[in-house]
């Protein structure tokens, strides 16, 4: 059964709140989450080349609006790239599409997928729950935002190793176990 996009948003709010935020993996997503500065889409592509559009107008839309508008956009794409090796080839299209927009140095895209998996870590390698998430998706940021908070946080070049410490720590069946809501 395929989620509707209202589920496909809440179970991303969700995944949010418990697991990024929760987690404090992205000490930056609480703020912009509170001032509701993020925007959810869902894209109803089931190929790649429409999803590639679908991203082209969100890019367009968001490079647009002000950051106090809308400082985050995620979106989601429940029906495209559910494969992760195909998901992981489509981003350097994102990347070719922000520099065609003349957007480079202005948006940048975080990726979540439900089978993420980091170049030479095995498939279950608890590192990468870090970047999985309930439904393929493309978070796209304002690189100034990113730059804004990096300078802010204190020590924001440890995010990385706290986040792979804490996975590790908590291992894959707590892992597991928050993530049921996944499905």
């Amino acid at each position: 059964m395929e989620p509707s996009d209202e589920k496909a948003v809440s179970a991303t709010i969700a995944w949010l709140e418990r697991f990024v935020i929760g987690l404090n993996l992205c000490p930056f997503a609480r703020a912009i989450h509170v001032k509701n500065q993020i925007r959810y889409v869902v894209s109803h592509a089931r190929k790649s080349s429409i999803l590639l559009e679908d991203l082209r107008q969100e890019l367009i839309s968001f490079a647009g609006c002000s950051a106090d508008q809308v400082d985050s956009v995620l979106l989601i794409h429940p029906h495209a790239l559910n494969d992760f090796a195909n998901y992981s080839g489509f981003l350097e299209l994102c990347n070719l599409l922000i520099a065609e927009l003349d957007l480079e140095g202005v948006v940048q895209i975080a990726s979540f997928h439900p089978d993420y998996q980091f170049a030479e870590t095995e498939a279950e390698d608890v590192t990468n729950y870090t970047n999985r998430s309930p439904y393929p998706m493309l978070h796209l940021l304002r690189e100034s935002s990113v730059t804004r908070a990096l300078e802010s946080f204190p020590n924001s070049e440890n995010i990385v190793n706290r986040n792979i410490s804490l996975m590790k720590a908590m291992g894959k069946a707590k892992l597991d176990e928050l993530c049921l809501f996944f499905d």
